[in-house]
C-alpha cells in the first residue's frame, strides 16, 4: 500500500488552512458591519423617532419634494398638510423625508376658557 506524498503531508493541517481562508471573509463582514450597516440602522431609527413626532404646524418635506405645514394628523400613518391657501393632501407619514420647523405647541381651547 502507498501513500502519496500529498496525502501524507495534509494530516491535521486541513483545519488550520480552513480556519486562515475563512478569516478575510469574517474581517470584510466586520468592515461592512461597521461601516455599512450599523450606520443604516442609527439613520432609520432617527427618521422613525422623526415620524413618530410629527405634530401640527410642523413644516415639512415629503420625498416627492412637496414642502406644506401640517394642518392636522389623521392617524398614526396619515396626516393632512397644507401646501398653499385652501390646498390640502392627505400625506403618508412614512413618506416624510424632513421636519424643516417645528410649530408652535398647539393650545388647547377648553383650556383657554
Amino acid at each position: 500500500m502507498w501513500i502519496t506524498p500529498a496525502y501524507a503531508q495534509s494530516t491535521g493541517a486541513a483545519s488550520s488552512d480552513f480556519l486562515v481562508s475563512m478569516l478575510p471573509l469574517i474581517a470584510i463582514f466586520v468592515i461592512f458591519y461597521f461601516l455599512l450597516i450599523r450606520p443604516q440602522q442609527r439613520r432609520a431609527k432617527q427618521h422613525q423617532e422623526m415620524i413618530a413626532n410629527i405634530r401640527r404646524g410642523d413644516t415639512i418635506v415629503t420625498s416627492g419634494g412637496l414642502v406644506g405645514k401640517v394642518s392636522k394628523v389623521i392617524d398614526e400613518r396619515e396626516l393632512q398638510v397644507e401646501l398653499a391657501d385652501n390646498v390640502r393632501v392627505r400625506v403618508v407619514k412614512s413618506m416624510v423625508a424632513e421636519v424643516r420647523t417645528k410649530g408652535e405647541p398647539v393650545k388647547d381651547e377648553a383650556a383657554a376658557s
